[in-house]
């Protein structure tokens, strides 16, 4: 944890009394805009889940989040900008996501069809970047989440 996050995550305990630790530090997406651009939707209340390769995970060494767990997440300058809840994780194959998961992502139009086109696209440029290739049946971990805290909050 960087200085600015460990005084975010101090602001965040003193200002809550929630004791507990981060799972998990980052940015949604794969570039400053894209992290920005989701970030606005957590703020706004539209976007309340969130998709990972569960082989992100994996390479990564990090367990996947659960119910409960914590995360701070990060604006396009990596700067931390709130704190967000895990509700649910289901995970499963890529191409068994509902058009109820895609929804409560925020994305887009919110449909299934524009859900499975922005991952897919995701999912490709990431595992070129690891030499693999995605497959619709790979495993994602699908997260469903809250925002709890923000230094605006009161």
């Amino acid at each position: 944890m960087t200085p600015d996050q460990q005084a975010f995550w101090d602001r965040f305990q003193t200002e809550t009394g929630d004791q507990r630790k981060p799972h998990d530090i980052f940015a949604f997406g794969d570039s400053p805009d894209m992290a920005a651009e989701l970030l606005d939707l957590v703020l706004a209340g539209t976007k309340r889940a969130t998709a990972t390769r569960l082989k992100l995970f994996q390479l990564e060494q990090k367990r996947p989040p659960a119910a409960g767990d914590l995360s701070m997440i990060l604006d396009g300058a990596d700067r931390p900008a709130c704190v967000i809840e895990t509700t649910a994780v289901n995970i499963a194959p890529f191409n068994t996501a509902t058009e109820e998961f895609a929804y409560i992502e925020g994305e887009g139009d919110r449909t299934l069809e524009s859900w499975r086109q922005a991952h897919l696209a995701y999912f490709r440029r990431e595992c070129a970047r690891e030499g693999t290739v995605f497959a619709a049946i790979e495993p994602i971990v699908f997260e469903q989440f809250r925002l709890i805290w923000t230094p605006d909050m009161q």
